[in-house]
């Protein structure tokens, strides 16, 4: 029996892992979160993996709140790059390969057209570089390793776009949103269960080098204010417009690429995976909420 250890259970793309994987009697599943695992204790982590002697390791831990990385620097690299990098080389110890997710931010976003694997980063934000800070410590410690990169990830539950929009349209009637950022929206069960098809793929011999960066994003291109529109049409809310507006009308403190969409080609090409239309994702996860 094949035996996974999940980092960061109660996230987003974490809780959905654990949720494919409940039903299956061919996987032994150790789920763990902050609760059961200090990620800012090296010792903790190192020990959390060589304990669990797992096959797999799937990192779905970070830290993702993008502006407050800003002011958190030491906190976002450890969370983002060193507690990877710890986690990898426990793997590379105990023979477990790994799975670990980053980030459309570690792009610029001035490329205007979708992002390669091997296009050269360039993050803008801490989040971002700290990000690529924990690519690289991954891809140096563990020759078996997958990097999911993808993007705008939300679910049915929790802190994401989708749910703040629909929150805010409970008591306003207007909501401005940026109109000059694009990307592709991403359904944490659809990562997750194209995570699960690779792995069950390299474990079949299926693929003959798996290894490395692979982009993985809903499929199609939005920006966040068509995004915010297609959120409140499809959840049936009436009476709220949304008014499109420049990134330059609403600062943060971190910098967002204006043009972060992911290439999925070699999703399909080396994997045969595909993630579903992002407008056919937010209907199921509606339908779900």
């Amino acid at each position: 029996m094949r035996k996974l250890l999940i980092f960061g259970c109660d996230g987003q793309v974490g809780s959905a892992l654990v949720s494919l994987l409940a039903p299956r009697d061919d996987v032994q599943v150790t789920a763990l979160d902050i609760g059961e695992v200090d990620l800012t204790d090296d010792a903790a982590t190192a020990a959390a993996v060589l304990d669990n002697a797992p096959d797999w390791v799937i990192n779905t831990s970070a830290h993702t709140a993008v502006d407050r990385a800003e002011s958190e620097i030491e906190l976002a690299h450890q969370l983002n790059a060193v507690a990877p990098a710890v986690i990898a080389q426990a793997c590379a110890q105990c023979g477990a390969a790994m799975v670990h997710y980053s980030t459309d931010y570690v792009f610029d976003g001035d490329a205007g057209r979708p992002y390669v694997e091997s296009d050269t980063p360039n993050p803008r934000s801490v989040y971002g570089r700290t990000k690529l800070d924990g690519e690289q410590a991954v891809a140096a410690a563990l020759e078996r390793h997958v990097i999911l990169r993808t993007a705008w990830v939300y679910s049915p539950g929790g802190k994401n776009f989708v749910n703040t929009m629909l929150n805010l349209a409970a008591d306003r009637d207007e909501l401005r949103v940026v109109k000059d950022q694009f990307g592709s929206p991403t359904l944490a069960e659809d990562l997750a269960r194209v995570t699960l098809d690779i792995v069950d793929q390299v474990e079949s011999g299926g693929v003959a080098s798996p290894w490395g960066i692979t982009h993985a994003t809903g499929s199609g291109v939005t920006n966040w204010a068509e995004f915010a529109a297609a959120i409140l049409e499809t959840a049936g809310v009436d009476g709220v417009r949304v008014t499109p507006i420049p990134g330059s009308e609403y600062p943060t403190p971190a910098p967002r690429p204006a043009y972060s969409v992911l290439s999925n080609d070699r999703l399909h090409d080396l994997f045969g995976l595909a993630l579903p239309p992002w407008r056919d994702s937010l209907a199921r996860c509606l339908a779900q909420r």
